[in-house]
């Protein structure tokens, strides 16, 4: 039998080879009398069977193109309950995203991701070239370089939710410029100024974008927004560093009529992930206007069940307004993850929420099942 595994293996490879298919093989050897028709029966009901397991165990496929390209994608549906009135229990479709990935020489990448929830939008469109491991351009549409949970991939975020401040302040749902899904159209250079081994004890990103979002030409004027950020890894698990964002909003009033008002981001972060155990945090203050806001938030994790259940909690801070007396809101998440495998998850959160002057009962339950191909 283990001949037989080996030879249907061999024949796989042979037929992906040289475009012949494993019939057309067992066949021939079939009439050589090579094999019998019973053992040719049992190496197809083999080869299949490696083949359907081999399938099962890629993380993402290679579609026919011209040129090689890897297609993934995901989707996620939320059911929540809210405690507070007005609010109705419900399900919906949080994300759908299809993204395209591929290499047209080794140093020149591309990539376009695309959200089919509500109003399809193109939410990454840009290419890479990678000249050294220090040096690389990127230009497009993509995620500006600020704030650890703004760079996290919506599929790979440990909570449901993102933390307050990074919703309000790194161009998401309660920016002041919209919900922009943390991105711009720019121009930007990065790479690892430090390197032992595979560890990168330094890596940097300073981009240049026209601060109106995804999507969006740069129309009211020729002023440019600049973002960068730096971070250190000292040792592996460990890293920290902060980010800056220097920028104008064009999409409210402004203060002075006839001029954009300033739109500015200060961020520090710190991260330490180990096997089973994590540890998370960071701050983030701006400036809209005259209008100075801060946030910050810790979050720790832990696997019950190693790489499968995983527990979490959060302390998330937010202040809109810094001169502004008693309207600081607090969130207390609490939850777990399960993976079912590389691509698959449940996940279960709770939130208290608690805000400073009139108290309003507005916790909330929410539970997200994530499956990606």
């Amino acid at each position: 039998m283990r001949i037989l595994v080996s030879l249907s293996f061999f024949l796989l490879f042979l037929a992906n080879s040289f475009s012949q298919s494993t019939n057309d093989i067992l066949n021939l050897l079939i009439s050589n009398k090579t094999i019998s028709q019973s053992q040719a029966d049992s190496i197809r009901a083999e080869a299949a069977l490696g083949q359907q397991q081999a399938d099962a165990s890629r993380k993402s496929f290679f579609i026919t193109a011209a040129r090689q390209m890897q297609l993934i994608g995901y989707t996620q549906i939320r059911y929540q309950t809210f405690q507070e009135s007005g609010k109705h229990n419900s399900f919906d479709i949080r994300r759908a995203r299809i993204d395209l990935k591929g290499s047209v020489i080794p140093i020149f990448s591309y990539r376009l991701q695309a959200d089919l929830v509500d109003k399809p939008k193109m939410i990454d469109a840009y290419g890479e070239i990678k000249l050294a491991d220090y040096f690389s351009i990127t230009a497009g549409q993509f995620k500006i370089p600020f704030s650890m949970e703004n760079l996290t991939s919506s599929n790979k975020i440990e909570m449901i939710d993102r933390s307050q401040v990074v919703e309000a302040l790194v161009a998401r749902s309660k920016d002041v410029i919209g919900n922009q899904n943390g991105r711009d159209i720019g121009i930007q250079v990065g790479g690892t100024l430090l390197k032992i081994k595979d560890l990168p004890l330094v890596e940097y990103r300073l981009g240049v974008f026209n601060g109106s979002g995804i999507n969006v030409a740069d129309t009211a004027n020729n002023a440019k927004d600049l973002a960068g950020r730096l971070i250190f890894t000292p040792i592996k698990g460990l890293s920290f560093g902060g980010s800056f964002y220097k920028g104008w909003d064009k999409a409210i009033k402004p203060d002075v009529p006839g001029q954009s008002q300033t739109r500015n981001r200060l961020g520090a972060e710190l991260s330490y992930v180990l096997s089973r155990f994590s540890l998370k945090g960071e701050y983030i203050a701006g400036k809209d206007g005259k209008t100075n806001r801060a946030g910050w938030y810790i979050q720790t994790g832990f696997f019950v069940i190693p790489q499968k259940l995983q527990v979490l909690g959060k302390y998330d801070v937010y202040d809109p307004n810094t001169s502004t007396p008693d309207n600081i809101s607090t969130n207390y998440v609490f939850g777990a993850n399960y993976n079912f495998n590389s691509w698959s998850r449940l996940q279960a959160f709770y939130t208290i929420r608690q805000e400073e002057g009139t108290a309003v009962k507005n916790n909330f339950f929410s539970a997200q099942y994530q499956i990606g191909f």
